[in-house]
């Protein structure tokens, strides 16, 4: 196999290392917030797994970059799903104050609010509606839109995709702190 055009095949470790470290940092960066963890975390994974594979391993990448690219996206799967089986202690074991407690509820509400100013404007009108501190019912909320009731449910699914495509990349996923299942 002939190396990646825009990365020449380095001869030694060091030489990979130096070859790589630029297009690591800005893959890292690129996929952390989607998985929730520092680019360096992501970072570091990466070159344990390539020490791993230099160390009694297959040895050198034929194809630096792109074995780099594919090792980023599996160590970022990989923090996804530790983060989805984790699962948080039932009390924080750190003080939890009422005040705290209030700033990050308003916070996750401030971000909530902003990604549905981004939605298609007749999603904003339903989430809107759906998230009114009066807590309407279907029939208000599809009297208030000028739709029918029965329309709302397929809406509110669509909306509701819409919303968690884009909330993933702009919030991170909260620390999951507890032991795997």
């Amino acid at each position: 196999m002939t190396p990646h055009p825009r990365t020449p095949a380095p001869g030694t470790p060091a030489e990979l290392v130096d070859a790589l470290t630029a297009l690591l940092a800005a893959e890292s960066a690129a996929e952390a917030a989607a998985a929730g963890v520092e680019p360096g975390d992501l970072e570091q994974a990466v070159w344990l797994r390539l020490l791993e594979r230099l160390d009694g391993g297959p040895g050198m990448p034929h194809r630096p970059a792109d074995w780099l690219r594919r090792a980023v996206r599996a160590e970022a799967r990989r923090a996804r799903r530790t983060a989805v089986r984790e699962l948080p202690y039932a009390q924080d074991p750190v003080s939890d104050t009422e005040p705290e407690r209030a700033a990050l509820v308003a916070e996750r509400r401030r971000a909530l609010r902003t990604a549905i100013a981004r939605t298609p404007v007749h999603c904003r009108r339903l989430l809107t509606a759906m998230l009114s501190p009066s807590d309407p019912t279907y029939r208000e909320i599809a009297g208030e839109l000028g739709i029918s009731q029965g329309s709302l449910g397929p809406m509110r699914s669509r909306c509701l995709g819409c919303l968690r495509r884009m909330l993933p990349a702009e919030v991170a996923v909260p620390e999951h702190r507890g032991k795997e299942r």
